[in-house]
């Protein structure tokens, strides 16, 4: 039981490390990210010293249950897929571009409608995607028309971690824990809609009332024009999310998974892809870029991670965190532990063996868990930038385009933000559950 707690908290502390200090590091051309390295020696270790029993997590990860982390990898990965194929063609960018022209010169106009573009956009695609796409966007923009970035880009990062908890599938903690405790995409939705909403709405209030003397400055009208080139991918790609969306949304009366509904959607948006392609011979770039971008560095560290949960629950390790955890009311205690865990050993990990803690819990205590937990994976992103891998690619973005927002700033507006954020949310899903 020792070593095993002893390897997965030098894990779990390799990651914050790697993060602070070495996120990344370059091989010719290709930036590879250090965040996974760690979590995937110290499974190997487990592994080979039987720690992680090699049976069970084969039984795992073979298993036909909603559980299963491949399962849970396929469903991310075949939304993020469909949504980076329409950031690829311009979409995102476009949209950004005729929010700022509607704003003119109002900066209150312009943050409340970028807040609001956020926020759509990522409860029908992904958390992560939109952070890559906008950041960029509000930089340039900033710089373009001299106004401080600042309140954008934290509302920005507060919107796309909090309005990914509308959907199940906006945010990959919410695939796992939700898909761990068998929550389909209508009973998920029904639940986190009000909070998520709720929730978005204070923040919205709150981020407003902090940057108010700065969104009161003027900005230069910009009258640059973007065009989307190819409107039959759009058309395409837009069908085919939507079609998608409306699936998901009846998966449990049809009796189809959700992984299996994202994968036939990612897998036909390849091909009508490649054929448009093949048949026009030009734009290859949207198809190649998109299938680039894809984060596949996240699977070895959710496998490695799996592998690490696997070992604390044969070793009797997660038993013991479960038996703390259940004194008292579910939603706050799972809540607000779920929030700091994921500040300290990243959400992803973090939703990985709460999935696990939570099902020493029973009946309405289990789905209190679960959804706590989730709430605390997503906005628990918003306090310090190791809390999700979005804030690690937000930090990375900003320092590309020499913005400066140390650390501490992080977790001096995040904890302003955030804390509330997280009450609000908790609250309302006491009522509604």
């Amino acid at each position: 039981m020792i070593a095993t707690i002893v390897i997965s908290v030098l894990a779990f502390v390799g990651v914050i490390a790697s993060i602070i200090f070495i996120p990344h590091f370059k091989i010719g051309k290709i930036t590879i990210d250090t965040y996974w390295i760690l979590p995937l020696v110290a499974a190997i270790i487990l592994l080979s010293a039987s720690l992680a029993p090699i049976n069970e997590v084969i039984s795992s990860l073979t298993s036909d249950t909603s559980i299963n982390p491949l399962k849970i990898l396929v469903l991310f990965f075949s939304m993020t897929i469909i949504s980076i194929y329409l950031d690829e063609l311009g979409l995102f960018k476009y949209l950004a571009n005729k929010a700022a022209k509607k704003a003119g010169s109002n900066q209150f106009v312009l943050f409340l409608i970028l807040y609001l573009l956020v926020a759509v956009l990522t409860i029908f695609t992904s958390n992560d995607v939109v952070i890559l796409t906008f950041t960029p966007f509000i930089c340039f923009f900033a710089k373009r028309t001299k106004i401080n970035p600042l309140p954008y880009l934290i509302a920005e990062f507060a919107a796309a971690n909090t309005w990914s908890m509308m959907f199940i599938i906006g945010n990959p903690t919410n695939i796992y824990l939700g898909t761990s405790a068998g929550i389909s995409f209508i009973d998920y939705f029904k639940v986190m809609a009000i909070p998520t909403f709720i929730a978005g709405v204070i923040q919205l209030g709150i981020i407003f009332l902090i940057f108010f003397k700065k969104l009161k400055e003027p900005i230069s009208a910009e009258d640059e024009e973007y065009k989307i080139e190819s409107k039959v991918d759009l058309i395409v790609g837009l069908t085919i999310l939507i079609s998608v969306l409306v699936l998901l949304i009846i998966s449990n009366y049809i009796h189809l998974e959700m992984y299996l509904i994202s994968l036939i959607g990612a897998v036909t948006l390849l091909l009508i892809s490649l054929f448009i392609r093949l048949f026009t011979k030009k734009n290859w770039n949207y198809l190649g870029d998109s299938l680039v971008r894809l984060p596949y560095q996240l699977i070895p560290f959710i496998l490695s991670m799996f592998v690490i949960v696997v070992a604390l629950s044969c070793q009797g390790i997660s038993e013991h965190i479960s038996s703390f955890l259940n004194k008292g009311s579910s939603i706050w205690i799972y809540g607000a532990s779920s929030f700091i865990s994921a500040n300290i050993i990243n959400n992803i990990p973090m939703s990985i063996l709460f999935s696990n803690l939570i099902s020493g819990l029973t009946g309405k205590a289990y789905l209190e868990g679960a959804y706590s937990s989730i709430i605390g994976s997503n906005i628990g992103a918003i306090f310090t930038p190791i809390g999700a891998l979005a804030g690690i690619m937000f930090s990375s973005l900003l320092n590309k385009h020499d913005i400066k927002f140390s650390f501490l700033s992080f977790i001096k507006y995040g904890s302003i933000i955030s804390i509330p954020t997280l009450a609000i949310s908790l609250l309302f899903l006491m009522i509604v559950l």
